[in-house]
């Protein structure tokens, strides 16, 4: 990976700077130019560049952008209902493209493009980053291996803080962000499919907004963002899976924890603890396994090294013209299953699962 190639991020807001950090830190990978219409977001970018010795050019014109700067790659981390908007012309321009999750807030949308993507001749990549963190990436190496056989169950808790402060707050509201359940929980539906390595076909989800955010008013409207569910997912090959989700649980020890059962026994991770423990059933166990992350990747970001990860393969991708790891296939399908968990709320009923990309 010693060829260095131009990088140029659209949006600078909490992640885009994150990615900022991260692209320190990844050989060969070179920064080159910023874009946001925000002027408080391009001036906390440029304060971050010259902390982190990257001499960029910044724009409040995406189009002025990729004109000047002719970047190799475009990292696209504007807020969740711009996306498709915003990737048409970086497509056009035939830059690489890394675009941040959930890839699309309507099913629609995420469709359409998934099949563009699929004809697109440069590497087309979908920020669906929490495969990254070192301890669930050996937590995953070790299921995969068969340890503990052919999975029954999967079930996946976060009990974390409330979604934070972004321009305008925009992340308020289900038709800026499509719903907790796409904005925030696609990492862990594609997680499940990523683990599991099946397809859901059923969803049954019971959530609410019962304590964020109630108190807030924009040009008259309060947030109907929910901050807590109940998500449980069929399987073609059998296998169930939960998602446990609380957002007003900041006090938790551990903000994630991930466990898979089958027949020989259950392995469990937990985060930011960074431990992968495995309970035979012979109860020889629990054997602690202990993951570190890296210090420079853990503090580049909030994200327990995964974006580092993440944007690592990228580029050794970009680099040596090889296929994305996660794909638009991936972000369309965790799209789906998100916007089908909402639904399950909104009705009370289960949803059957129709995936009509064919890649």
């Amino acid at each position: 990976m010693n060829k260095t190639c131009k990088y140029a991020i659209i949006g600078c807001g909490m992640m885009g700077r994150e990615h900022m950090q991260n692209l320190a830190i990844v050989p060969g990978a070179e920064l080159v130019a910023i874009a946001d219409p925000d002027e408080g977001s391009r001036e906390a970018a440029l304060a971050l560049a010259g902390e982190l010795g990257q001499t960029i050019n910044c724009y409040d014109d995406n189009a002025a952008m990729l004109a000047d700067a002719q970047p190799d790659a475009v990292i696209i981390a504007t807020p969740n209902f711009t996306h498709f908007e915003v990737v048409k012309p970086v497509i056009d321009a035939g830059c690489a493209v890394l675009l941040e999750k959930p890839m699309c807030t309507r099913i629609e949308d995420a469709e359409a493009l998934a099949k563009a993507a699929r004809n697109y001749e440069r590497l087309f990549w979908v920020g669906l980053e929490y495969r990254y963190m070192p301890p669930v990436t050996r937590f995953i190496e070790r299921v995969h291996s068969g340890e503990a056989g052919d999975l029954k169950m999967l079930a996946i808790r976060e009990h974390r803080f409330p979604f934070l402060e972004k321009v305008g707050d925009w992340n308020r509201f289900n038709a800026n962000t499509g719903g907790t359940l796409v904005e925030k929980c696609c990492h862990f539906f594609d997680l499940m499919r990523h683990i599991l390595q099946d397809e859901p076909v059923r969803v049954f989800a019971s959530g609410a907004q019962d304590v964020n955010h109630l108190d807030e008013t924009y040009d008259g409207k309060t947030p109907d963002i929910i901050d807590n569910a109940f998500v449980l997912l069929d399987f073609a090959n059998g296998a169930r899976a939960t998602l446990d989700l609380c957002m007003f649980a900041e006090g938790s020890e551990q903000q994630e924890e991930i466990s898979a059962v089958g027949p020989i026994g259950k392995m469990e991770v937990k985060l930011p603890r960074g431990e992968v423990i495995w309970s035979p059933r012979d109860k020889s166990g629990p054997l602690r396994e202990s993951v570190p992350t890296p210090a420079d990747a853990l503090a580049a970001g909030d994200h327990h090294g995964a974006t580092y990860f993440q944007l690592r393969d990228f580029h050794e991708a970009l680099v040596n013209g090889t296929e994305p790891l996660i794909t638009a296939r991936d972000g369309y399908r965790s799209v789906v299953i998100g916007a089908a968990a909402q639904q399950s709320i909104a009705t009370g009923h289960p949803v059957d699962l129709k995936f009509t990309d064919e890649s």
